[in-house]
């Protein structure tokens, strides 16, 4: 039997002729690489040496394809394609084992982290794929199977279930807590604008602010208010448990740290917004897909809140 490695030129060599002879430019083919025209014009010599024969015929900064270069162009082409498409079938076949998950950071610190040991416990043969991401990707382009969303991130085609209204109220460290003029229970609006505020700097998506909550609740200041502000929500809680000042808690986000007793509500005060944060799909969810969906709206609505760290 013929040792494949001397029969076959080499493949990086195949995929730069393929390029070059669809765009009949190497410089054209180098950029659709990746590469300089030089590596291309490399690759071409080595790749004429090795069968013998010449595939181009160079008129200055011309080529064109020789009878025998045009032939192996087409068989190049089609094989090429096949192994495209190989490869394609083999990774769908891989993926369609695997349940990807498009959630916000704050979202897999949270609310998933804490809750994932339980998952992995029930679900032992389940692959899931976390993908955590601000920007609220296209779930079908992206090729995911399940994500978390509310408000404009919720397109007209996806299929949805509702996981949890938007509940808003105000928290902060103990120790913060204990700087303040009232205890928590007694504080009001106007006791939380007088404080120090962490603001989330939503980078993505429209949200609310600190003068929402504010309205919300009956008070509106009569100035621009000074707060730390801050683009992730992830540093907004961080800042918060170390004692910055209060931030905006979203309460299926924060209540397991205001549980533990990490983070305390500044005032019984809450705002429902009206908004609901829904899990989605854009497509038809596999068996896999289908009970990490089940799950999470379990989770959210059934399941106790875990006591453990995050």
């Amino acid at each position: 039997m013929q040792n494949i490695r001397r029969t076959l030129p080499a493949l990086p060599h195949l995929n730069v002729f393929d390029a070059a002879a669809r765009h009949m430019s190497f410089t054209l083919a180098g950029q659709e690489l990746g590469v300089t025209q030089a590596a291309v014009s490399y690759s071409i010599r080595m790749l004429e040496r090795d069968l013998g024969v010449s595939l181009f015929t160079r008129n200055g900064r011309n080529i064109v394809l020789t009878e025998v270069g045009e032939r192996f162009a087409r068989d190049i082409s089609l094989g090429l394609a096949h192994l495209r498409q190989s490869v394609l079938s083999i990774r769908k076949t891989g993926a369609a084992r695997m349940v990807t998950l498009s959630v916000s950071s704050a979202f897999a610190t949270f609310w998933l982290m804490p809750r994932l040991n339980a998952f992995r416990e029930r679900f032992p043969e389940i692959d899931l794929q976390v993908r955590s991401t601000d920007r609220d990707v296209d779930l079908a382009l992206e090729d995911m199977s399940l994500g978390v969303r509310y408000g404009s991130g919720i397109l007209p085609s996806y299929s949805r279930a509702d996981l949890a209204d938007e509940i808003i109220y105000p928290v902060c460290s103990p120790a913060y807590a204990a700087k303040l003029p009232r205890a928590p229970e007694k504080c009001g609006a106007r006791d939380v604008a007088r404080a120090a505020l962490i603001h989330l700097d939503e980078p993505f998506r429209v949200c609310p602010i600190w003068a929402d909550w504010l309205h919300a609740q009956g008070h509106v200041p009569k100035a621009d208010l000074p707060m730390l502000r801050l683009n992730d929500y992830v540093l907004v809680i961080q800042a918060a448990l170390e004692g910055q000042g209060i931030a905006m808690g979203w309460q299926h986000l924060v209540e397991p740290l205001v549980q533990r007793g990490a983070l305390v509500r500044v005032t019984p005060h809450v705002w429902a917004t009206g908004v609901v944060y829904s899990v989605v799909w854009a497509g038809p969810l596999s068996k896999d897909a289908g009970k990490v969906r089940d799950w999470l709206l379990e989770a959210q609505h059934g399941a106790p809140l875990p006591t453990g760290r995050l």
